[in-house]
């Protein structure tokens, strides 16, 4: 790292990366009166009981508040959070599961979904884009699964509104290793020669445009290998070179933490967040999560996801459920699914109406169901709002 004058740092180089100021960074504790709406405060991590904090989702001021806790935790702090009891009712993750355990079997047999990025493929199973997979495959269920306020509030929290929500599966069965190491997309899915090519600033920015997060679709007790955690190692700004030096992996495995998950628990982290999947050592726990990860509207999602279809698929599901999902429910199910941003698109051929940019995927779908809208009108309306923004 050169030093220019003012302290400008424009790039991070691999040789100038020091373990003690890593070391110092990572040794800070978290108080648990530093984040008051947290129930507790377990190996620097803030465990949130959504059963007590639901109700204040839906009051706005209330709301911002937890979302500015939140917000300082994983940009400021310690870079992690629990949120127990994200869902108040394990049903829709049990339906999610035995579709998933269903494409896990589909895939295997077609040789599809084995890798990982930082592990050997073999003892786990990847379901790449299970985002999409379960809305084409049953949309009422994706419509219950993703109808998450507390989900919805934590990305908006960091990534600010119109996000867009992708997810993989990941189970690891008896046996699985560990991953190694690593640092998460963008930068942490470059390698550290091209990393450094990127100046000081975008390496700020790369953990702004994401957030990483896990739903346990099982009970996940340490044994079962939870994710490895180095609380405040995101606070390091040259970690995305970093990341691979021995050093520092050495210093990873002394130092993390794990912290035992139940089902319909999440916890979410920054994406410069060192961290790693831990090695499955149990006899006999199949541990399943789907590992969200939720681009800033500014930046680009890692998978290409089928907006349109999903969404033709999902409208009829909330029509079907009706007044089963509260308003806030519905809109967190429609945020995961439809296209929130407006850009890029074709203003000759869809203008802004009635403010600076054109209408979303995703208010399409709100405002179709305020108005009753048929499932038939929908479609049609969906497909040329396609065609108006490719023309």
């Amino acid at each position: 790292m050169v030093d220019y004058e003012f302290g400008y740092i424009p790039y991070f180089d691999r040789e100038s990366c020091d373990l003690d100021e890593f070391k110092v960074l990572t040794s800070q504790a978290l108080e648990l009166g530093q984040v008051p709406h947290a129930a507790e405060v377990a190996k620097n991590v803030p465990i949130y009981d959504m059963n007590a904090l639901r109700s204040s989702l839906e009051d706005p001021e209330k709301r911002r508040a937890l979302m500015a806790e939140w917000a300082w935790v994983l940009g400021r702090s310690s870079g992690v959070v629990v949120l127990k009891a994200a869902y108040a009712d394990t049903g829709p993750v049990d339906a999610a599961t035995a579709i998933y355990q269903q494409v896990i079997a589909d895939e295997r047999k077609g040789a599809a979904g084995s890798g990982d990025h930082f592990a050997a493929a073999g003892a786990n199973d990847r379901i790449w884009n299970s985002l999409q997979k379960l809305c084409e495959r049953d949309p009422q269920v994706f419509a219950r699964y993703f109808a998450n306020t507390a989900i919805a509030a934590i990305c908006e929290a960091w990534l600010g509104p119109n996000y867009q929500m992708t997810a993989q599966v990941n189970q690891v069965r008896p046996g699985g290793a560990a991953q190694d190491a690593h640092r998460d997309y963008h930068l942490g899915f470059q390698t550290s020669d091209v990393a450094e090519t990127y100046p000081a600033h975008m390496h700020d920015l790369s953990a702004a445009l994401t957030l990483q997060g896990a739903v346990a679709h099982s009970d996940m007790p340490v044994v079962s290998g939870p994710t490895k955690l180095l609380p405040f190692s995101q606070l390091y700004r040259p970690g995305y070179v970093a990341w691979r030096r021995e050093d520092f992996r050495v210093y990873f495995e002394e130092s993390h933490i794990q912290l035992p998950l139940e089902k319909g628990d999440a916890v979410f982290f920054n994406p410069a967040l060192f961290h790693a999947a831990g090695a499955n050592t149990s006899e006999d726990i199949e541990r399943m999560a789907n590992l969200l990860q939720v681009s800033s509207a500014f930046g680009r999602a890692m998978e290409s996801v089928d907006r349109l279809g999903m969404s033709k698929r999902l409208y009829p599901a909330l029509q079907a459920l009706g007044d089963t999902l509260t308003p806030a429910e519905r809109k967190a199910a429609i945020a995961a699914c439809g296209e929130g941003y407006s850009f890029p698109t074709n203003l000759d051929t869809d203008p802004p109406t009635g403010g600076l940019a054109p209408e979303t995927q995703a208010a399409l779908l709100g405002r179709a169901f305020d108005e009753g809208s048929s499932a038939e009108a929908v479609v049609t309306a969906l497909e040329a709002q396609v065609k108006r923004r490719e023309a």
